[in-house]
């Protein structure tokens, strides 16, 4: 165990981890889990990120969001999963330097907030567009879109800038050893000798501002849209509207479901096997699945996909 002593206390220079160490067989199957999931996740992002910005169609305040989301998504799995499929094919248990660790703690926190906010500026775009559609392209114009990015990528970081120094000062004299797959803070809390109730306390304060405010606002918000949308009597846009909100909330319950389960509750509550679950579907399942659930199925991107593949997105002239 690589260490650095200090008095009484031991602190650990690298961290194992276990997660995959503890997996006897199945090995293969995870990685080739993971590999198709990166793929996947990396390849469908990429094009939803390439339609939009060729795609003069798309140049519009929902497909902004979008695109932040797909660029965010492929920046949370490369976070983790690259390091994971390096740490399955080794025989002995994978290592993580001090620094490594809090590297990746870092960038996995920041892009956890910023994805919860990117989620509620989406779910704004949608209720201006629903219910005050004759003042839209005033509210949600191209600096308004850029301001809202840019608070959601801003709150993301900081909040990692909170969490990761609050983490990392703790003395890890108990153990180096993380029973998981990746640095995240419980499992660090976990194996730390230190006093843990200023960082359990905010945890909570800042699951509550950067992790349960989007939600509730997000559920305000399609409370009022689904009011709207049962007022309107007009059935095509019933079905359109129902159809691109029912898609949001489907992306909005698989982050924040596994999100709220894995941060805000209880050290003293935390499984081993259930946090490991957890944590690897929080972090795979949903980066994977957006561009399917949110994008993929929307006409428009699809007509733009055509085009593109087709090479109609441009004409040019001789």
């Amino acid at each position: 165990m690589s260490a650095l002593y200090s008095g009484n206390q031991t602190s650990a220079m690298e961290f194992l981890l276990l997660g995959f160490h503890k997996i006897k067989q199945g090995k293969s199957f995870f990685l080739v889990f993971f590999l198709t999931v990166y793929t996947m996740c990396f390849l469908g992002n990429s094009l939803i990120l390439t339609v939009a910005v060729l795609n003069q169609s798309l140049h519009t305040p929902m497909y902004f969001f979008l695109s932040n989301l797909s660029f965010l998504d492929i920046c949370y799995l490369s976070v983790t999963i690259p390091k994971m499929v390096v740490d399955i094919l080794q025989v002995q248990p994978p290592s993580i330097s001090f620094m490594g660790c809090a590297a990746q703690m870092y960038f996995l926190i920041s892009l956890q907030g910023t994805e919860g906010f990117l989620l509620a500026s989406m779910a704004l775009d949608r209720y201006i567009a629903i219910c005050c559609p004759l003042i839209y392209s005033t509210l949600m114009n191209k600096w308004t879109c850029l301001q809202l990015a840019a608070v959601s990528w801003t709150c993301g970081f900081l909040n990692a800038s909170l969490h990761t120094p609050l983490t990392f000062r703790l003395s890890f004299c108990r153990s180096n050893r993380i029973n998981h797959f990746f640095c995240d803070i419980p499992p660090l809390l976990s194996i730390t000798c230190s006093d843990t109730s200023i960082n359990q306390a905010v945890l909570y304060t800042m699951g509550i501002f950067v992790g349960f405010s989007p939600f509730l606002f997000i559920l305000a918000s399609y409370a009022f849209i689904l009011h709207a949308v049962l007022s309107n009597r007009q059935t095509g846009q019933h079905h359109k509207a129902i159809s691109t909100c029912a898609s949001h909330l489907t992306v909005v319950v698989l982050f924040y479901c596994s999100g709220l389960f894995t941060y805000i509750r209880p050290t003293s509550s935390y499984s081993l096997e259930k946090d490991q679950l957890v944590g690897v579907l929080y972090n795979t399942l949903a980066p994977t699945l957006n561009p399917l659930i949110y994008s993929l199925r929307n006409k428009e991107v699809k007509m733009a996909m055509r085009k593109l593949i087709c090479g109609r997105t441009f004409s040019f002239r001789i």
